[in-house]
């Protein structure tokens, strides 16, 4: 239980400092927006304001999945990182076109405005690097610790901003140093469409575990290994799985010796889903037990 509640508490102040940070970038980000005018500026605040919304969903995500089941919830409330996903991806889809748009329109107009004020545009861009690279090291530690899925697509989603952020810094050099103004506009539609391309892979995610789409298949075939291996297992099958936030939802039917007593099937059972546990800590494991070689009725197809 002190173990629980310690990953609770490093995961929350993973989230916590996901946010903290986010605003921070916001606030720095749209005060240089307003000092070089850089639509490459622009794309990055765009993206941090991104980032702070999902980190507070992936905060409030957090703390409510770790409520445990309840009678109006038998199977927990992981649900709530995949609906906060969902809504998030069309969020970010809607920011990439209208900064995809914007780009665009200052490419057509053929003689865009340099930025302004580029030295302090890249300090800034550059605080945000350092920032960003503190958190994701932080919560990679928490993650290793925990295991926690949402602690780690934060992180993979913080990396995947360092590729705007350089090119922020990329194109304002090209306009301070080459007086390339187009390079602003190229370098914010390129990271419209990675913010386009991340919400779509977010949101198809989100929308497959809200239909309980199956596990990742090296996960099924790693359970199946576990049981085919198991003592006093001899066979199994309707092995099913879902996915609802970080949870897994593992279903299986396993064959055991029909003589045998409860006790010792029972053990048997029991030692195996520790067995899958140890293997996948996060999965929620329903083992049913069938005598080896028992008939299919045909009013139980499931069988």
């Amino acid at each position: 239980m002190n173990s629980a509640a310690s990953d609770n508490r490093l995961n929350l102040s993973a989230g916590l400092l996901s946010c903290a940070v986010a605003l921070a970038l916001v606030v720095a980000k749209l005060w240089a927006f307003g000092e070089t005018g850089s639509l490459a500026i622009a794309a990055t605040l765009a993206n941090s304001a991104m980032d702070l919304m999902m980190s507070l969903a992936a905060l409030v995500a957090i703390a409510y999945a770790a409520k445990p089941a309840d009678d109006d919830h038998n199977f927990g409330h992981t649900s709530a990182e995949d609906l906060a996903a969902l809504g998030q991806s069309l969020i970010i889809l809607a920011s990439s076109a209208v900064i995809g748009t914007a780009a665009v329109w200052r490419l057509w107009q053929g003689d865009p405005g340099l930025p302004e004020n580029e030295g302090a545009g890249i300090a800034i861009i550059l605080f945000s690097i350092v920032l960003t690279l503190g958190l994701v090291l932080w919560q990679r530690r928490v993650a290793a610790r925990t295991n926690n899925s949402v602690i780690k697509a934060d992180s993979l989603h913080y990396l995947g901003d360092l590729i705007p952020n350089v090119g922020a810094i990329l194109a304002l050099w090209a306009s301070s140093a080459l007086g390339l103004a187009q390079v602003d506009s190229v370098v914010a539609l390129g990271a419209a469409l990675l913010l386009a391309f991340g919400a779509l892979r977010i949101g198809k995610e989100a929308w497959d575990a809200l239909m309980d789409r199956q596990a990742d298949p090296d996960m099924i075939a790693g359970i199946a290994a576990i049981v085919q291996g198991f003592d006093g297992v001899h066979g199994f099958h309707d092995l099913k799985t879902r996915r609802a936030g970080s949870r897994v939802f593992v279903n299986l039917h396993i064959e055991l010796d029909g003589d045998q007593t409860l006790h010792r099937a029972h053990a048997i059972g029991a030692g195996l889903r520790r067995a899958i546990l140890h293997a996948y800590p996060g999965a929620d494991v329903l083992i049913h037990k069938d005598p080896v070689g028992v008939q299919k009725h045909p009013d139980d197809p499931s069988l």
